[in-house]
């Protein structure tokens, strides 16, 4: 499946129905098991993420929005990627990691989308004015042949027709190559901006106990296996380890998509010797555009406060340090991220586009209704939802419990062994690196849940502190960067930047070399004395690691 993903021989959404048939066919589960993969709590925050996302953009909010973060952060494409990755990696410390990836992509989205259409007016401007004076240019010496060849009237206007002619034939041909180089560098730009809000998004994850689920598992298997632990991983031992990491992850992962996408030019990138006539065009139009949009409509004010009321109640379910609000009126993992962005996404289906007023209502084309249409539609959902990523997903989440259920994950464990024989730092990098690998094909939850308990037995066996392991490969878990399928924040990406396969491999390839040399120094440095990694601890020698 990884090598149809990559090779695109088929559809990726067929590919992520290969489960359906094989697994029950080669004996591995039953077809209703593989089923139920298909559709899992993720798929449902998924769904719930991209509705508020396509209300969004149905009502132009992301418009609003983008212009504001332009006009605040300026229009060079190197520091708006910046901007983007920071603002993406601080919510996705506390929401979803696809909740912000599917918010933040629209305001990327038609962030570019007029910055592109800034800078064709302004070469449309351009080649005009230079028409213009190549005209002028070329009256004086027309005159002046004139009089030196009156006697050949008719060769002298051939040839001025010519002339005439040729100049134009190249203005047109430059004005051509021009437009096609403003649309290959934005296209460009656009894959470079949907890799950097994803990649940021699950790197920000990281950083807090709660902001991703392998980091939860982690807890949940050190108070296992190692009950007298004495709370070693908590909200604050957690960031202070992986905060740190996280910002060192998030800057080198800018230099290099910064390198890969938009070149390395520090006098660009910085904006060295102050604006150009072009950068200050661009923010004049920028400007004018956002007082165009007028003072926010009823439809607008609607669906920005169900968006904030969105990210309130996800902040505020599980944040970790104290009881969320989910735990206080519901059971205990009753509610998900994705029954809140369902719920708020239902809204746009009951509350009116309008506020009440007598005499009838406009609809989209026009007419007159007796009551107002609702924020969103389901026409309008069918036509923007990517159904084929869902099945992507559950693709994923298939293929993680059939390695689950073959016992291929306990083989692999077993398969690690050998590795006493090298030193802890050695263990550590390898290890992360099978980790990384692995979850590209499977999900980081399930890699986590396969491999803790396995590291964790390994290290007692080797008389190595748990965490030395175990805290760099479950941050590793999170560094799925190469495949649309390996986590949902590229999926969304995916679906969005008309990227191909072997785009997200090449930039994701060397990200995760980056996020494995980053964890491992901080295991090996900042890490090391917050955990006391050098000695053995007491609490190791009593496990309680299942059969």
């Amino acid at each position: 499946m990884a090598l149809y993903w990559c090779t695109e021989c088929m559809p990726l959404a067929v590919t992520a129905l290969l489960p359906v048939v094989l697994f029950p066919m080669m004996g591995i589960m039953k077809a209703s098991v593989v089923s139920v993969e298909y559709l899992k709590d993720s798929n449902m925050l998924f769904i719930g993420g991209l509705l508020v996302a396509i209300a969004v953009e149905q009502w132009k909010l992301h418009k609003r929005i983008a212009l504001r973060v332009l006009l605040l952060v300026g229009v060079r494409p190197s520091l708006l990627m910046m901007g983007f990755m920071i603002v993406s990696s601080l919510l996705s410390m506390w929401i979803s990691n696809t909740a912000t990836t599917a918010m933040m992509l629209p305001i990327s989205h038609a962030v570019l989308q007029q910055l592109k259409a800034t800078e064709a007016r302004a070469d449309a401007r351009e080649f005009q004015s230079a028409a213009q004076d190549n005209h002028a240019f070329e009256v004086e010496p027309t005159q002046t042949k004139q009089e030196v060849t009156e006697k050949k009237p008719e060769v002298k206007v051939e040839q001025e027709d010519k002339v005439e002619h040729d100049h134009e034939w190249a203005l047109e041909s430059l004005e051509e190559s021009k437009r096609k180089a403003i649309e290959e560098k934005y296209d460009l730009l656009n894959k470079g901006m949907s890799l950097s809000v994803c990649y940021a998004a699950s790197i920000g994850g990281t950083a807090t106990l709660t902001g991703t689920t392998p980091n939860l598992i982690l807890k949940g298997q050190i108070d296992k296996l190692f009950p007298k632990n004495g709370d070693v991983i908590n909200f604050a031992s957690w960031f202070g380890f992986a905060f740190p990491n996280m910002l060192l992850m998030l800057v080198f992962s800018w230099f290099w998509l910064q390198f890969m996408f938009l070149g390395f030019n520090l006098k660009k990138t910085f904006g060295c010797g102050g604006k150009n006539d072009r950068d200050r065009e661009a923010f004049a139009v920028m400007k004018e555009e956002y007082r165009k949009l007028g003072s926010m409509t009823f439809a607008e004010v609607a669906v920005l406060i169900i968006f904030s009321l969105l990210v309130v109640l996800w902040f505020t379910r599980e944040p970790g340090f104290i009881d969320g609000w989910a735990t206080v009126l519901f059971p205990k993992e009753f509610v998900s991220d994705g029954t809140v962005a369902i719920l708020m996404s239902m809204l746009f289906f009951v509350i009116p586009s309008q506020l009440p007023r007598c005499g009838g209502y406009l609809d989209e084309d026009g007419k007159i209704v007796k009551s107002p249409p609702t924020l969103l539609n389901w026409q309008v959902v069918h036509e923007r939802m990517p159904w084929n990523i869902i099945l992507l997903l559950g693709g994923g989440f298939a293929l993680a419990a059939g390695s689950e259920v073959s016992g291929l994950s306990t083989w692999l464990g077993e398969s690690l062994a050998p590795l006493e024989k090298i030193p802890p730092f050695a263990i550590s990098m390898l290890l992360s690196l099978l980790v990384a690998t692995f979850t590209e094909c499977s999900s980081n939850t399930a890699t986590t849940t396969l491999f803790l308990p396995i590291l964790a037995s390994m290290a007692t066996a080797i008389k190595i502190h748990p965490l030395y392991v175990m805290l760099p490969c479950t941050i590793a878990a999170s560094l799925a960067f190469m495949l649309p399928v390996a986590t949902p924040p590229n999926a969304i990406a995916f679906s969005f930047g008309n990227l191909r396969v072997l785009d997200m491999v090449k930039a994701g390839f060397m990200l995760n070399i980056i996020g494995i040399l980053s964890i491992n120094l901080g295991i090996n440095t900042w890490g090391f004395a917050m955990f006391n990694m050098g000695t053995f601890p007491d609490w190791a020698n009593v496990t309680h690691v299942d059969p």
